[in-house]
């Protein structure tokens, strides 16, 4: 079996999961070809591994308009109703009011069919459930492949994605969700007849290679968050909530990782002890929360982070939002803090709580290190896509 992996963007900083997914089924013996509808701009791609898959996957897009043309051509030419039935396919699997986005996906499926079929692809998955998986529900019906989807947060729930999960249900395999509180949403959404097709499959930490935690005795207590800057993070709250904490407790230190539409309305929001280091690698990200003393997020909406669990893998404390799938991962009081998403007040506490009490933090990571192991590892996540692939 051959399979294809498709992404809207692939590498991505943000979705280093996808990497050692495919690495880890590659090694268990499955020959995973990588495929996304877009390529990362040179800044994005800041690791050798990252670099590897660069070279490694094939683009969609950017492409001259001939290389778009010519598979269509061939296609009118030789399958003439199948093309046609595709061509309904995606004007049928769309949201109402006039757009042009089915003949947009309409066009990219079919140049991604071509490669797919040269290549003798005889699966299509796709990592999450939006644009991209459209692309691919569309190739996959064409080809007449089987095809899957991995659904990971609230974006495939919310608006026209929600509104276009029962029929990528209907056309899929099979569709593993990271997490119960994702499985359920699908549920909400879907014609209980599919509900068999839906099954947990974790996003892993690659345990092996994780690096060690440093105790290098400093003085101020260093907070890490790694987020995309975005609205749905609640970074400015998370700066609010750290400068409320940061009177009462003044070695408090707050780093921020990440790039994104609201730096500079954060930038304009920064307090003091605190900096926005932007875009960083994987290996920088790592350097930074093996010598960090509490790891925090402060999301509005979530999958189930996959940097919380890389956290709490070299075994720092972790403050999260009570939200979607973070509970999987993170018992209040036990494998770390949770507060109600936007009650900054609640967050504020949670930060003085853990950096004056070393002994908790102490502890917190030790169950929290334990969570990930029992379960996040990259090796056990794997195992039910290996049973369905």
């Amino acid at each position: 079996m051959r399979i294809a992996y498709l992404v809207s963007q692939y590498p991505a900083p943000s979705h280093t999961f996808i990497r050692r997914e495919v690495e880890e089924l590659r090694n268990r013996g499955l020959d995973i070809q990588t495929f996304s509808i877009r390529s990362p701009l040179a800044a994005e791609i800041i690791s050798a591994n990252d670099r590897r898959e660069h070279e490694n996957t094939w683009y969609l897009l950017p492409a001259s308009p001939l290389l778009l043309i010519w598979p269509h051509f061939l296609s009118l030419i030789l399958h003439p109703i199948r093309y046609f039935k595709t061509l309904k396919l995606a004007f049928n699997h769309s949201t109402p009011g006039i757009s042009l986005h089915p003949l947009f996906y309409f066009t990219e499926a079919i140049y991604l069919a071509a490669e797919l079929k040269r290549r003798k692809i005889t699966h299509l998955h796709n990592h999450f459930a939006q644009a991209g998986a459209i692309v691919g529900l569309l190739a996959s019906r064409y080809l007449n492949i089987k095809w899957s989807f991995t659904v990971h947060g609230t974006s495939e729930f919310d608006g026209a994605a929600g509104s276009l999960l029962n029929d990528k249900l209907a056309a899929a395999e099979f569709v593993p969700c990271v997490s119960y509180f994702g499985r359920a949403q699908v549920m909400r959404l879907v014609n209980p007849i599919h509900w068999s097709k839906l099954f947990i499959s974790r996003c892993g930490v690659d345990l092996e290679n994780m690096p060690q935690r440093t105790e290098d005795n400093h003085e101020t207590i260093r907070i890490l968050c790694v987020a995309r800057l975005s609205p749905e993070k609640g970074i400015i709250g998370l700066i609010e909530a750290f400068a409320k904490a940061l009177q009462q407790n003044p070695n408090l230190e707050l780093r921020i990782i990440g790039e994104g539409s609201d730096r500079p309305i954060i930038e304009k929001n920064l307090t003091k002890n605190c900096q926005l280091l932007g875009r960083a690698s994987e290996a920088e990200v790592f350097k930074q929360l093996a010598s960090t003393d509490i790891f925090v997020i402060s999301s509005f909406m979530e999958g189930l982070p996959v940097v919380l669990m890389e956290a709490l893998a070299i075994k720092v404390p972790v403050i999260a939002p009570c939200v979607a799938g973070i509970p999987e991962l993170v018992t209040d009081g036990k494998s770390g803090l949770l507060f109600s998403p936007s009650n900054w007040e609640q967050l504020s506490e949670c930060i003085l709580k853990l950096s004056n009490d070393k002994e908790l933090r102490n502890k917190l990571a030790a169950e929290g290190q334990q969570r990930v192991q029992a379960e996040f590892d990259i090796k056990r996540a794997v195992e039910p896509l290996l049973l369905k692939f």
